[in-house]
Formats: structure tokens, sequence, C-alpha cells
């Protein structure tokens, strides 16, 4: 027997994808929560990175080092900014995905998108190749930058699936 549904109902995809969002909005409001309410903790970590205090000083790589607190303080505040913004599309694109709104799916993407650069680019790519924080003992944030990577793009792979969204009804 065929499956039927009233419009008033969204296909179990298009709830898994709500959530799926939601998850993600969820989890990026609070770590910029923590960042603005606990500038402390993450603001070290930034400096130590960018200083490049805790790699092996090969020579060869030191030059990339950026020691300059005002600019390690505002390379931390665009962190906190981008991911204040990302967190604020991601709950705008939550919001219409449980209205089964036809631009859920694209919110979502920019969203998710603004993620992806910040955890991949920022964190992996400029942080952990650029500024060798794969060296690091003590501040090496790539496994975590990878989980975000991971959870973000299952989560964008999920809400571009066949059927997630409201226009694929």
């Amino acid at each position: 027997m065929a499956e039927t549904r009233t419009p008033h109902t969204p296909p179990a995809l298009g709830v898994a994808a709500t959530l799926l969002v939601g998850t993600v909005a969820l989890y990026i409001a609070l770590v910029a929560f923590g960042n603005i309410t606990d500038f402390g903790t993450n603001q070290q970590f930034v400096r130590h990175v960018l200083a490049m205090d805790t790699t092996f000083k090969d020579d060869d790589l030191m030059w990339r080092a950026i020691t300059s607190q005002a600019v390690q303080d505002s390379a931390y505040v665009a962190i906190i900014v981008w991911e204040t913004l990302a967190a604020l599309v991601l709950i705008a694109a939550t919001w219409l995905w449980t209205r089964r709104h036809p631009r859920a799916r694209q919110l979502s993407t920019v969203g998710l998108s603004m993620l992806l650069l910040l955890f991949g680019a920022g964190f992996v790519a400029i942080g952990g190749e650029w500024f060798a924080m794969w060296q690091s003992k003590s501040w090496n944030g790539l496994d975590a930058a990878t989980r975000v990577i991971v959870l973000t793009g299952v989560v964008l792979l999920a809400t571009h699936l066949p059927g997630a969204a409201p226009e694929d009804n």
C-alpha cells in the first residue's frame, strides 16, 4: 500500500534535516557563547597557535609566526564574529525547516558552508599547516576541528538528499 501524507505532514527526512541543522546551530551558538563569556580561554589558544611558540620552532617555519597580541586578538574576535553569524544563520535555517519553507535548504547550506570554511580553511589549513599547529602537543585543535567538519559535512549532505527539503515534495 502506498504511503499517503497530507501537505502538513513533513517527511521523515525533512524532520531529520531539521533536527540535524538545529543540532549544529545549537553547537555553534554554544561555542560562540562560550568564547564570548569565557573570552580568555580560547584567546590563549589563538595566541599560542599564531605565535607558534609550542611548535618545533624550525627556523624555516618560524617566520610565519604572528607575535603581535593585537593581531592575535583581532583574529580571535573575527573567529567569534564568524561563529556568531554562522549560528544566527543556522538558527534561522532551523526555523525555516520547522516551517517547511522552501529556502530552508539554501540557508542551511550558507550556514554550514560558513562552518566548513572556518574549521576547514581556518583551523585545519591555516592553523594546522601554515602555523604548524599539528606540531603542538598542548595547543592542537585539529581533532576538534575535524569532528566539526565531519558533523557539518554529514548535515550538509543530509539536507541535500532528495526528499529532505520542502521543494522536493
